[in-house]
């Protein structure tokens, strides 16, 4: 079942449990993807559904930190609420150790003098693609390079 297919059944669910707000975010990302559909004018591939839900929650974590620093503690609960919802689409990310590993293979198979975080970021990242957050992983590579 693709993303998109699940998100549908998943609003039939919301619009039978008149649950509002969950019916905004999924009828948010629908929209997204329809945008970005007309945008590249072919369908969508699974690929790119995942890239549209994971701007869908990049762009809902920046605006609670935008409304905690504005002390907008209502927004804040309805964006962490809608972000929960979006995750829910995503594969299961990796945690900071899973990434360490990956991050200290690439560093195995760099040269001493070619370390450095743009090297290793270029190579971590498609493997990570999808499946950690880049933030995470540049912190990661930052300790790395720092301890090495």
């Amino acid at each position: 079942m693709s993303i998109k297919d699940e998100i549908t059944a998943d609003m039939k669910e919301a619009m039978k449990a008149r649950d509002q707000l969950r019916l905004d975010t999924l009828r948010s990302i629908v929209s997204a993807f329809n945008y970005r559909r007309i945008e590249a004018g072919a369908d969508l591939s699974e690929a790119d559904q995942l890239a549209v839900v994971q701007k869908l929650v990049k762009q809902r974590t920046d605006s609670i930190d935008q409304y905690a620093k504005a002390g907008r503690t209502e927004l804040v609960e309805k964006e962490t609420r809608e972000r929960e919802i979006l995750v829910k689409y995503l594969p299961a990310q990796k945690s900071a150790d899973e990434i360490r590993g990956i991050v200290r293979a690439a560093l195995a198979g760099l040269p001493a003098d070619g370390r450095n975080q743009g090297a290793v970021m270029k190579l971590v990242m498609p493997q990570l693609k999808g499946v950690a957050d880049g933030n995470v992983v540049r912190q990661v590579v930052g300790e790395e390079l720092g301890s090495a």
